[in-house]
């Protein structure tokens, strides 16, 4: 009999994908199924390109880790964490893009 397997956080992360832009790591892209906002706030996110669809990806942060910058669209956003956090993903796309 072998030892039982480990659970690593990359084991456990391929297990669960992220459900939320907050979740995601630098290079890591989502597709955006819905915005947990309020309707003023959801229609905002909607102009800058957070649609149900649109392809997300997590580029950078600051310092702290809070804002995170996000590309979508052509264009790089910087959202505080709250607001990343009602931002639902529908799956990965990718693990990783080129840089």
């Amino acid at each position: 009999m072998g030892r039982p397997r480990e659970s690593t956080p990359a084991r456990r992360r391929a297990a669960h994908p992220p459900s939320s832009l907050s979740h995601l790591r630098k290079g890591e892209q989502g597709v955006l199924d819905r915005l947990e906002l309020s309707l003023e706030e959801a229609q905002r996110m909607m102009e800058l390109g957070f649609v149900p669809g649109a392809r997300i990806t997590a580029a950078g942060s600051a310092p702290g880790g809070d804002p995170r910058v996000y590309r979508v669209d052509g264009s790089e956003i910087a959202l505080r964490r709250e607001t990343a956090t009602c931002l639902k993903l529908r799956r990965p796309v990718s693990h990783r893009t080129a840089s």
